[in-house]
C-alpha cells in the first residue's frame, strides 16, 4: 500500500497481478511468434528447473510438516529461483556461454505466469510456505471494511504459523526493596 505499510488489499493485489499478466501475455506472444525457432529440450529444462529447485522441495517439506514451520532454506531457495534478477543472470550467462536463443523466453513466461496467473510472489519467513489465511490479515481487512478473499484450498488446513516464534519475554524482576529505597533518596 505504501512504504510504511507494505501489504496489499485484495484490490491492490489484483492490480499487482495484472501487471505481471501483461508480461505473461508478451512472453506468450513472443513464444508463439517464434515457436519454430525454439529448441524445446532446453526450453523445457529452463522452465522446469526453477520449480525443481525453488518450489517442489519446500512444498514437500510443508506437506510433511503438517503445517508446522519448515526450514528457512526452502524460502530462500524459492525466492532466489523465482527472482527476476536471478533469472536475468541465468539468461545473461546462457547468452554468453551458449548464445542468445528463443528458449530463454520460458524464464519470464514462468515467472510472470506464477505471479500473474497464480498470485505467487516472494515468500516471507513470517508466513507458512504455502498460502494459509492469517487471522491478523483478516482482522486488518475487517478494520478497513473490506471483504475477505476466498480461502485457499489445502488438503489440510494448517494452523497459520510462520517462522517468527514469539517467546514470552521474562518480566524484569523488581529491584529488592532496600535498593529501591536507596535510589529514591
Amino acid at each position: 500500500m505504501d512504504q510504511a505499510n507494505p501489504f496489499e488489499t485484495p484490490k491492490t493485489y489484483s492490480l499487482h497481478r495484472a501487471e505481471y499478466l501483461v508480461g505473461f501475455a508478451v512472453s506468450t506472444g513472443l513464444l508463439i511468434a517464434h515457436i519454430g525457432e525454439i529448441r524445446w529440450i532446453p526450453a523445457v529444462a529452463l522452465f522446469l528447473y526453477i520449480d525443481l529447485i525453488g518450489y517442489i522441495p519446500g512444498a514437500i517439506a510443508f506437506k510433511r510438516s503438517g503445517g508446522q514451520p519448515i526450514s528457512k532454506v526452502y524460502y530462500v531457495l524459492y525466492n532466489v529461483m523465482h527472482s527476476l534478477i536471478t533469472q536475468a543472470a541465468v539468461a545473461a550467462a546462457w547468452c554468453w556461454l551458449i548464445g542468445p536463443e528463443w528458449a530463454l523466453l520460458v524464464l519470464p513466461f514462468h515467472l510472470f505466469g506464477d505471479r500473474g496467473l497464480f498470485g505467487n510472489f516472494m515468500k516471507s519467513f513470517a508466513l507458512p510456505f504455502e498460502p494459509v489465511r492469517q487471522s491478523g490479515y483478516l482482522r486488518l481487512l475487517d478494520d478497513l471494511g473490506l471483504e475477505h478473499p476466498k480461502p485457499v484450498g489445502h488438503a489440510q488446513d494448517p494452523v497459520p504459523v510462520g517462522h517468527i516464534v514469539k517467546r514470552p519475554v521474562p518480566a524484569a524482576a523488581p529491584a529488592p526493596a532496600p535498593a529501591r529505597e536507596e535510589a529514591l533518596r
